[in-house]
């Protein structure tokens, strides 16, 4: 069986602050431990991605507005979205999916 090609996984800067804060977040109001837990949980989805990025699904938030050139992951409640460019995957957002998401996407991605 031939090895799946490997994308190469890019954080955008704001993605970078997203994991910074949420275990910023976990540290102050729970523990460094879980902090810790959960940003290794969510850097194996990141990892996951140079070998599997087509698997996400589509944000529905997205996909009501016609757009579905952005997919997510999970690691529950946070959910990780990426685009994919030819050998790329490139992260723009990590976000704690319990948030007001629609705001969230049309902030981050479009601009608004």
């Amino acid at each position: 069986m031939a090895a799946r090609p490997r994308f190469a996984v890019l954080l955008t800067q704001g993605a970078e602050q997203d994991l910074e804060a949420i275990h910023d977040y976990i540290s102050d109001f729970d523990c460094v431990a879980n902090a810790n837990y959960v940003l290794d949980e969510l850097m194996q989805v990141v990892d996951s991605l140079s070998r599997f990025p087509e698997r996400g699904s589509y944000p529905k938030e997205l996909v009501a507005l016609g757009i579905k050139e952005y997919r997510q992951k999970f690691f529950k409640p946070y959910r990780v979205i990426y685009r994919m460019a030819g050998s790329q995957v490139v992260i723009y957002l990590i976000a704690d999916g319990r948030r007001d998401m629609q705001s969230v996407l049309a902030r981050r991605l479009l601009g608004a």
